[in-house]
C-alpha cells in the first residue's frame, strides 16, 4: 500500500510503544518518516533501521520534550532533514508517578503538564509553519480521560484532557487550510512502558476482560487508527476524539 505516498510525517516519541507501530505504519504505507526520541537513541536507530529494511524511508531526530525551548530544538532537527511536514503525530508522553492525589508535588504535576500538554502544543503551532495545506494532525489521548478509573495518575490524565480540549479548538482554527485535527484514545496497550504491572497472569486476565473482545490492546490496534486518519480517507472528519480502547468504556 501507499496510501501516504510522498508525505513526510513527524512522529513524537516515535521509537517504542506506540510510536514505534505508528512510525512503522506510515512508512508501510509511503510516508518519509521522523522518528522523535528523547533519550533512547539506540531505540530510534533500531526503528529506523527496521522500516528501511522493510523498503521505507525515516530518519531519527532528538530533543528532550518538557524542557526550555523542546518545540524549536525537535523542528530545527527536522528542518536538517526534510522541508516541510503533512503528518504530525503528538504521541510522546510521560505518565508520571502513580499515587494518590495527595501526594502528587509541585514538581510531579508541572513535570506532566510541560511534556503531554505543554510540548504538543507548541511542537504543533511551529509545526504549522512549516505544514502544508491538507495536513494531517493526530494527538495521541487516553480513554482515561471519559470516566474516573485510574485516580492514580490524575495529572496525566488532566494533561490529556486539556489535550482533547486542544484538537476540538485546533481543528476549527486550521479547517481552512484542509488541515484536520484528531485525538486518538488508546486504552491499556502491551508496552514495555506497562510490562511491569500488566504481564503477570492475573492483571492479563482483568485487562483483557474490560474489552468485549476479549483481549490485551496492541501497539498497531492504535497504529491502524492513525493510519486512517493521516490518510485522505480521513478528510471528512476533523476535531474528533476516537475511542480506540477495544470498546473498554462500554
Amino acid at each position: 500500500m501507499s496510501t501516504l505516498h510522498g508525505r513526510t510525517a513527524l512522529v513524537t516519541g516515535g521509537s517504542r510503544g506506540i510510536g514505534r507501530a505508528i512510525s512503522e505504519r506510515l512508512a508501510r504505507e509511503g510516508a518519509t518518516v521522523a522518528v522523535h526520541y528523547g533519550q533512547d537513541e539506540e531505540s530510534a536507530r533500531r526503528t529506523v533501521k527496521e522500516i528501511e529494511a522493510a523498503g521505507g524511508r525515516a530518519f531519527a531526530i532528538r530533543a528532550e520534550l518538557g524542557t526550555e525551548g523542546d518545540a524549536e530544538a525537535l523542528w530545527s532537527a527536522f528542518d536538517e532533514h526534510a522541508e516541510g511536514v503533512d503528518i504530525l503525530v503528538n504521541n510522546a508522553a510521560t505518565g508520571g508517578p502513580r499515587g494518590p492525589v495527595a501526594e502528587v508535588t509541585p514538581a510531579d504535576f508541572d513535570r506532566v503538564f510541560a511534556i503531554d500538554a505543554k510540548a504538543p502544543f507548541f511542537v504543533t503551532l511551529l509545526g504549522l509553519e512549516r505544514m502544508r495545506d491538507g495536513g494531517r494532525i493526530v494527538n495521541i489521548s487516553t480513554g482515561l480521560t471519559h470516566g474516573a478509573r485510574m485516580p492514580e495518575i490524575t495529572p496525566y490524565t488532566m494533561a490529556k484532557a486539556a489535550l482533547d480540549a486542544f484538537t476540538a479548538n485546533l481543528a476549527k482554527t486550521v479547517g481552512g487550510r484542509g488541515i484536520t485535527v484528531n485525538a486518538v484514545a488508546p486504552g491499556v496497550i502491551d508496552t514495555d512502558m506497562n510490562a511491569a504491572w500488566l504481564r503477570n497472569p492475573e492483571a492479563w486476565a482483568q485487562v483483557s476482560a474490560m474489552s468485549p473482545l476479549g483481549r490485551v490492546g496492541e501497539p498497531r490496534d492504535v497504529a491502524d487508527v492513525v493510519a486512517f486518519l493521516a490518510s485522505d480517507d480521513s478528510r471528512w472528519v476533523t476535531g474528533q476524539w476516537i475511542d480506540a480502547t477495544g470498546g473498554g468504556l462500554l
